[in-house]
């Protein structure tokens, strides 16, 4: 389980913090001062870092000095610093000492979970770029934006594309509506689940043969949608060729 540690004196942020965080699955530690802050996060324990500048004792940006002074696995954990602290200098200053993102206050929770799953998965490695799809009738072109169905050419929105990206980084696997909405949507441009469900029907249209009887794309009740195609079905950059249609 992914261990995060949140360093925040402000009890009414810190609470928030842990309660959304611990809903997304996170296993989170909370405390409000700097040097405990910098104790813990020095042990090498956490796999990701939130961090106030403005703290009792020592501020954010000298725990996040000490944390890169470190020696370790502790020494690249990764940093998210808060602070209503707006100021350009600010942000350059914590980004110059080593920290990975840097948000203002105020923020919004869902924002700062877009974050967090953003900063993550660049601290784990991107999964290889999946370039193109084949399956059933259907060869998907995600660079170009190009569909084609038994060779004739279907319209789909660019939504649609980066929605199939998604599903084709995880082939066969259940993808949920907060992934869908983290990767083909972005914090910047947050919609609700209910945008997500009305773009999968349209996508549904266009690929499915029978769009309310899905073959390829798969509603799984409590937990999200799956494209159900084999891993051979999807063509990842830096791999020659287009794969045989799956299935």
């Amino acid at each position: 389980m992914t261990r995060i540690l949140v360093v925040e004196d402000d009890p009414s942020i810190r609470m928030g913090l842990e309660d959304t965080l611990k809903a997304k699955g996170y296993e989170v530690d909370v405390v409000g001062r700097g040097s405990e802050g910098a104790d813990k996060a020095c042990s090498g324990h956490y796999d990701l870092v939130v961090l106030d500048v403005m703290l009792p004792d020592l501020d954010g940006f000298e725990v996040c000095r000490r944390i890169r002074a470190t020696k370790g696995a502790a020494r690249s954990v990764p940093v998210i610093m808060l602070s209503a602290r707006g100021a350009e200098l600010d942000r350059v200053r914590g980004l110059e000492l080593g920290a990975d993102d840097y948000v203002t206050k105020p923020f919004s929770l869902m924002e700062l979970l877009a974050r967090v799953a953003s900063v993550l998965r660049r601290a784990h490695g991107e999964p290889q770029e999946p370039t193109g799809l084949a399956f059933g009738e259907l060869v998907i072109d995600l660079t170009g934006q190009v569909a084609t169905k038994n060779g004739v050419r279907i319209e789909m929105p660019s939504r649609a594309f980066a929605i199939l990206k998604v599903f084709a980084k995880r082939p066969g696997e259940v993808v949920s509506r907060d992934t869908l909405l983290d990767e083909a949507w972005g914090y910047e441009d947050y919609p609700n689940t209910r945008t997500v469900d009305n773009h999968l029907v349209k996508l549904r249209r266009a690929i499915e043969a029978e769009p309310d009887k899905p073959r390829w794309l798969v509603t799984i009740h409590g937990a999200g949608y799956k494209l159900d195609v084999p891993r051979e079905a999807v063509r990842f950059s830096g791999r020659p060729g287009f794969p045989a249609r799956g299935q």
